[in-house]
């Protein structure tokens, strides 16, 4: 099996994994998590969003996470933004790395972002160019790559072109999202392949939802076609609702368990990830939905106890 020495874990769990709760989670809260995640060995941790506080009222207090973070050297804390309004919020509260978002589903896009594919593009061209200006560093997010739970297959074909579009505008790094989670090795592999063609490897990483289970295996498929960066949600906290039934993202301490047992460097501590997945999940009070997660969780009751358990 071929594998990369080394695998960069970008940590979406405070964005895109809690944006998806009902109850609102506390300013501080986020805080601590994120504080957590930095010390845990992380270097990219995306934070927040810049949309609509209606729309997603869980990033209401982005720009108050940023002010709050104990920003560290040499981590990124990356923001979403969905057009100028969003970007200058982020650029007033002090990001220093973006990400933009689209679909390769035009019905996606449309439920999503209420407009076509090529108009979102459109938009982000600003964006893009005003965040190139400042130097903020930019990554772009390819929603639905390997299903819709509305159009069903999308063509690889389709992927590859958007996210070549996105490299156009100034993307320094492409993350393809398989959104409900229905992909397997094969199509996976199919797909970054055909992405591959158009976008430098070492620019792209994965962003899998654990839906069917297959998550795991579609990364060990991915790692073979020369895929190094891959996002994880601690828990596996986040989902789609726009696809009933779809779980979260896969889950950080899994991915992790996976490499550190293949000697695969990432830099992150997997005893340090098990804390934070104990403190996230007793703040939501729900057990994590990840396997390692569940199973350190189910040794440290019935061995030590929850009080002596480290967080």
């Amino acid at each position: 099996m071929r594998l990369p020495s080394t695998v960069k874990l970008v940590e979406v769990g405070p964005r895109d994994g809690l944006q998806n709760e009902a109850a609102t989670v506390p300013t501080e809260v986020k805080v601590d998590f994120i504080r957590r995640l930095g010390e845990a060995g992380f270097n990219v941790i995306e934070v927040g969003s810049f949309v609509s506080e209606k729309r997603v009222p869980q990033m209401a207090d982005t720009a108050e996470v940023l002010a709050q973070i104990p920003w560290r050297d040499g981590i990124a804390y990356p923001v979403l933004v969905p057009n100028m309004v969003g970007l200058d919020a982020a650029l007033t509260a002090g990001a220093r790395e973006i990400a933009v978002f689209t679909a390769a589903s035009e019905t996606f896009c449309q439920r999503n972002l209420n407009c076509s594919v090529a108009e979102s593009l459109d938009g982000y061209a600003r964006v893009c160019a005003a965040a190139k200006e400042r130097g903020i560093w930019i990554r772009g997010y390819v929603s639905c790559t390997l299903g819709c739970p509305f159009e069903g297959d999308i063509p690889r074909e389709k992927v590859a072109k958007v996210a070549a579009s996105f490299l156009r505008l100034g993307c320094d790094e492409i993350s393809l999202g398989d959104t409900i989670g229905i992909g397997t090795p094969g199509k996976a592999q199919a797909m970054v392949q055909a992405v591959a063609e158009k976008v430098p490897r070492e620019r792209l990483a994965v962003h899998f939802h654990d839906t069917y289970g297959q998550a795991l295996a579609n990364l060990l498929a991915v790692f073979e076609r020369g895929i190094a960066i891959v996002d994880g949600s601690v828990a596996g906290l986040g989902g789609c609702p726009f696809a009933e039934g779809a779980t979260g993202n896969v889950a950080t301490e899994d991915v992790l368990y996976m490499l550190d047992g293949l000697g695969v460097r990432t830099g992150v501590s997997l005893e340090k990830v098990l804390a934070v997945c104990r403190f996230v999940t007793s703040h939501l009070g729900r057990a994590p939905a990840s396997r390692v997660g569940v199973a350190f969780l189910g040794r440290q009751t019935n061995t030590i106890g929850p009080a002596q358990t480290p967080v």
